[in-house]
């Protein structure tokens, strides 16, 4: 297919279509072989691994052209190893081992910045960035990103017509095939390539469709300025305190507000006066929504100061903190453009471009500089949540432990250490459990001190002389079960049934539990297997049903029931019949 390039000094490439679907394949391969591991999560060296293949290979065909195309390779492998080098300290950090956590996120962050900012490198052949060209890669990555996607999302849905078509016939070849991971995901690979390579080769006509939705997006400016005027003069009527009561995550709404106002200036005010809008209503719009992204901004601040007051910080909260000081950039920036306009307001524009160049090479540094292990915001947030521990701010059942124990770091776990030896009667049970626990959610959500602390007394065992260890016993109070009087029987070598008391005061729980054959930090010593399901007309419905409450003196039995049930051909159909 014939190239039709935007720019002249990008020669053609004819072949690119079909290198970057067989480079994107390849990849997607690579990826499934890395992490599909039987009957276990994949270790962090393999989520490592793929993350280079991913990150490594995304980049490239992102931004790779003939012209200095080793430029390219060298970005694309430099960006794989920073990402894997973070998604590493990030997955060893926690023990959850999750690559995905904030910093690894703030890098994705600095990666889709510096994209665009090589790539007008790259055209300029020096540290340059001229903002009409910096400006069109950004617009133009982002569509042709999302225009690859949906094409994409079609070949599966052809694929799968394809499939279902052979299915009629008796031949099932093709939807096997895409039942099998490394196939899908390799299609999805080559699918996404081939449409990306394809674009870049006719980004003449994409920038065509990036104006359109400039266009469409531009035409949104008086919407949303209308609703954030409206909303802003309402808060000296209303005050703030409805935004706290309201329910909705206050500060996250205000920096997507934000950000969509920023977005939608940009694309009013586009990378030049030639190309950006003309309308005097879109134009004033544009100006006054960016206006209001430090008002924003202050308002999410104050939100986010009123939750470190109140609780503390965590990972988190700071997090959010420094997404409202990169709001608040914006907002001083868009501000001081309208100000140093003063005399020709719709010429506010002619600041914002140059200021729009300065944060986004520092916001790609500051987010690099996040994303590395320099900073260490549990070990902040442990010191911070300890010290309003020991000066009464917060009680022992307030404290989160979870979080000390599972997203803070070592730091957190340290400081879990010595509560267990040197707190109060009642953190020293705590710190112990959460310390013991080897899953989240064997920790309770907000678990009062008194009602975690280990008490052996709940605990009745049939035959009585096997018990639990206290490891598994402290596991099955942090997940909620037997803090009242439970029962364990055992009915074989390595599986039992409890018989135990909920939260809900006069429920009586049943549940079977068997061993792990090798339990790791996603893994308690013994899974919940299933909830022992009674039937409807015992009154009861998932496992839990009214009955007076356990004692040691409680007779419990399990007794093999007989049941009517419909089959046909030898096989059962539907539920137990009931009286």
């Amino acid at each position: 297919m014939e190239s039709i390039r935007h720019s002249a000094e990008d020669a053609a490439w004819p072949l690119r279509p079909w290198i970057w679907a067989a480079v994107c394949a390849v990849g997607a391969f690579a990826v499934n072989r890395l992490l599909d591991v039987a009957d276990s999560s994949p270790s962090i060296a393999r989520q490592v691994a793929a993350t280079f293949v991913i990150v490594a290979t995304l980049a490239f065909v992102l931004t790779a052209e003939m012209r200095r195309l080793l430029w390219a390779m060298l970005f694309a492998l430099g960006a794989g190893a920073v990402l894997a080098f973070v998604g590493w300290f990030t997955a060893s950090y926690n023990r959850g081992g999750e690559i995905a956590e904030y910093p690894f996120l703030a890098g994705i962050f600095a990666l889709l910045i510096a994209a665009p900012l090589f790539q007008t490198v790259r055209d300029e052949g020096a540290w340059r960035f001229p903002y009409a060209r910096l400006h069109g890669h950004v617009w133009t990555d982002a569509v042709i990103g999302a225009a690859s996607l949906a094409f994409t999302g079609i070949s599966f849905l052809l694929a799968l017509l394809i499939g279902q078509l052979f299915e009629l016939i008796g031949i099932t070849l093709f939807s096997d095939l895409l039942e099998e991971g490394w196939f899908g995901l390799s299609l999805a690979g080559f699918a996404f390539g081939a449409a990306l390579g394809l674009l870049r080769e006719r980004d003449a006509l994409v920038a065509t469709l990036q104006r359109l939705v400039l266009v469409i997006f531009s035409v949104l400016a008086p919407v949303l300025a209308f609703a954030l005027i409206g909303f802003l003069v309402s808060l000296p009527f209303t005050g703030l305190a409805p935004l706290w009561d309201s329910g909705v995550p206050t500060t996250p709404v205000l920096l997507a507000v934000a950000a969509g106002a920023a977005g939608l200036v940009n694309a009013v005010i586009g990378d030049g006066k030639a190309e950006g809008a003309t309308n005097r209503v879109l134009r004033w719009s544009a100006l006054l929504l960016s206006l209001c992204i430090l008002p924003l901004a202050v308002i999410a601040a104050i939100s986010m100061g009123v939750r470190i007051e109140q609780y503390g910080f965590t990972p988190d909260r700071i997090w959010g903190l420094l997404a409202v000081v990169v709001a608040s950039v914006y907002g001083v920036a868009y501000l001081a453009a309208a100000l140093r306009s003063a005399k020709a307001l719709l010429d506010w524009d002619d600041h914002i471009r140059p200021a729009n160049v300065r944060i986004a090479l520092g916001l790609c540094a500051v987010a690099l500089f996040l994303a590395l292990p320099i900073l260490d915001f549990g070990a902040v947030s442990a010191r911070d949540q300890l010290a309003r521990l020991k000066s009464g701010l917060i009680k022992d059942g307030e404290l989160d432990w979870r979080a000390m124990a599972f997203e803070f770091g070592p730091k957190g776990r340290a400081a879990l250490a010595r509560l267990a030896k040197t707190g109060s009667a009642d953190q020293k049970s705590s710190a112990k459990m959460a310390l013991a626990a080897t899953a989240q959610w064997q920790i309770a959500e907000e678990i009062p001190g008194p009602s975690i602390k280990l008490n052996a007394d709940n605990f009745s065992f049939q035959p009585a002389d096997r018990r639990l260890d206290e490891d598994s016993m402290y596991e099955l109070v942090a997940g909620g079960q037997c803090t009242q009087p439970c029962r364990i029987v055992w009915t074989g070598n390595d599986s039992f049934v409890l018989v135990g008391q909920t939260y809900e005061n006069g429920f009586i729980e049943t549940a079977a539990y068997v061993a792990n054959p090798e339990p790791n930090v996603d893994q308690p010593k013994w899974r919940r297997a299933v909830e022992i399901q009674k039937a409807s007309g015992d009154g009861a419905d998932n496992g839990k049903t009214k009955r007076p409450g356990i004692t040691s003196q409680s007779r419990v039995e399990i007794r093999t029931v007989e049941r009517s049930q419909v089959f046909v051909d030898g096989k059962p159909v539907g539920g137990y019949l009931e009286d």
